[in-house]
């Protein structure tokens, strides 16, 4: 086991992995709110939203009039999901320096999720990292269905590995491990990263569970044990995979922020403010929030 880490970084999930499971479409207004909410936090990494077909996730059909209508914040980086040379040069055209590109480490479920098998996923998102490396941009790589699969088909770690190792040959600066189901616990975290450490250099890595069997923040906690200092997570716990039934939402960013800075451990970001975004979007969402760190603090302020 190594030391923890002294500071964590989180990447912001909420605006783009929260909403797209959302069954309501939210106003393009109501998005932008949000972000610039989230943007005023202090954390450094906000994914904003997703240039796929409309058709597949018309909840963020409005891609481009969001990403143009956000402040950009100093210091915080906005990535974008990029399903193929489509969806990149719409992101492109958007303004946005940052992409994401994703497949996973499930046969099944990537046939399902963007209609390819894994290596023809990986040769379609080779043209997209080519051409966002040669415009200046950073490029992130998910390997979904990492600990498991919603179709039944196996996952071994071994192929969680041989996916990482692809995406990053291909040019990814950062790989997020997914835990897309939510089926993960920590024997089996501490098993992939340290065959993950034997191939990718750990500060490249990040992982992302999802709490649909309330596993996450121990999934987290084996995960900073064996090293790995970047997380994904999503304020209030929203989340889902319309590809994966019965996954619930990531992670509450609220709870991580609670669990870190209890330990000591740094991450930059005002869980108050965090608090505040979440406030906002159940709002507008009209339904209650999953995290856990969120519904005490509502509680705790309702008390007074």
């Amino acid at each position: 086991m190594m030391s923890l880490p002294k500071r964590v970084t989180l990447f912001e999930m909420g605006a783009r992995d929260g909403l797209q499971n959302e069954s309501e479409i939210v106003s393009a207004g109501d998005k932008v709110r949000y972000i610039d909410l989230l943007s005023a936090t202090g954390l450094g990494w906000i994914e904003a939203t997703s240039f796929v077909s409309p058709k597949a996730i018309p909840q963020l059909a409005d891609a481009g009039e969001v990403f143009a209508r956000i402040r950009k914040a100093p210091g915080v980086r906005y990535p974008v999901l990029t399903p193929n040379m489509k969806g990149y040069q719409r992101a492109k055209d958007a303004g946005a320096d940052a992409v994401a590109v994703f497949t996973a480490a499930s046969e099944h479920f990537t046939k399902r999720n963007i209609n390819m098998t894994i290596d023809e996923s990986l040769e379609t998102f080779r043209e997209v990292v080519r051409a966002a490396k040669n415009d200046g941009m950073w490029v992130r790589g998910y390997v979904s269905t990492a600990f498991g699969s919603p179709f039944g088909d196996e996952v071994t770690p071994r192929a969680v590995v041989d996916v990482g190792v692809k995406l990053i040959e291909m040019g990814c600066d950062s790989l997020s491990i997914g835990d897309t189901i939510g089926v993960g616990v920590p024997s089996q975290v501490e098993v992939l990263v340290s065959m993950l450490a034997e191939k990718i250099p750990l500060d490249r890595i990040a992982m992302h569970f999802h709490d649909t069997r309330g596993t996450a923040l121990a999934n987290v906690y084996a995960a900073l044990q064996q090293g790995i200092s970047s997380f994904d997570s999503s304020a209030g716990g929203l989340g889902g995979c319309p590809y994966a039934p019965g996954a619930t939402g990531n992670v509450g960013t609220e709870d991580v922020l609670y669990m870190l800075h209890q330990m000591g451990i740094e991450t930059g970001v005002d869980v108050a403010k965090v608090r505040a975004a979440s406030r906002f979007i159940a709002g507008v969402l009209g339904h209650a929030l999953t995290s856990k760190a969120f519904q005490a603090m509502e509680a705790s302020t309702q008390r007074l």
